[in-house]
């Protein structure tokens, strides 16, 4: 079992190597690698991340097959399902490092802002779903933004966002929260600039975690 702080690590110096253009490693997807997981898998990592086609955590992390987890769906919001995908690898592979991964200019969350700003609904109700869970953790930044640089607070919107799916994970469910205390389950948020390719973990880090690659 990798733990949380080492496959916290392994994420940074990915995510180094993809800012870099560095060579990816081929054996990470080839054929060997494919019927090596055909039994099962171990990923050392749980990504919550966006469904947007700008951020794809296998890439910009630079894993391969079997490495991550990933759930995906747009404004990394957490639902039920979301929650039991969690719980289903922390508890089945033993996957001890959970990131919830935003990005800036996130679509999800400039409609919810664009939804507060204008007082109306999205088209349907299941766009409307996804904005209502944005809606209440990035609320207070909207009333307050009247002297904001609308970039100031798109990021600052962003980031808000992440923390509260960081806290719905680590609070809303037995399973997670007996993992963390019992076998060092670890959840963080962090955002992927578009035009940078950083990943910066900024969330729920422990004193002891790893600060560079």
């Amino acid at each position: 079992m990798t733990s949380a702080l080492q496959a916290l690590a392994d994420l940074r110096e990915g995510n180094q190597r993809f800012v870099d253009s560095r060579e990816r490693d081929a054996t990470k997807s080839d054929a060997a690698r494919r019927r090596a997981l055909v039994q099962g898998q171990a990923p050392r990592a749980i990504i919550l991340g966006c469904s947007d086609s700008r951020v794809p955590a296998e890439i910009i992390f630079d894993q391969g097959l079997g490495d991550l987890f990933v759930i995906r769906v747009a404004g990394n919001i957490v639902a039920p399902s979301q929650v039991g995908s969690v719980e289903f690898a922390a508890d089945r592979f033993g996957t001890r490092l959970v990131v919830v991964l935003g990005h800036s200019h996130c679509g999800a969350v400039a409609a919810t802002l664009s939804t507060l700003a204008n007082e109306q609904a999205p088209p349907s109700s299941n766009l409307r779903s996804i904005v209502d869970r944005i809606r209440p953790h990035i609320h207070a930044l909207w009333e307050g933004s009247s002297a904001c640089d609308p970039d100031a607070l798109m990021q600052e919107a962003v980031r808000a966002n992440i923390r509260a799916s960081v806290d719905h994970l680590k609070h809303g469910s037995a399973i997670l929260e007996n993992l963390g205390r019992e076998s060092g389950l670890l959840v963080v948020g962090a955002e992927y600039d578009l035009e940078s390719g950083v990943v910066d973990f900024f969330e729920g880090l422990p004193s002891d975690a790893p600060m560079t690659g």
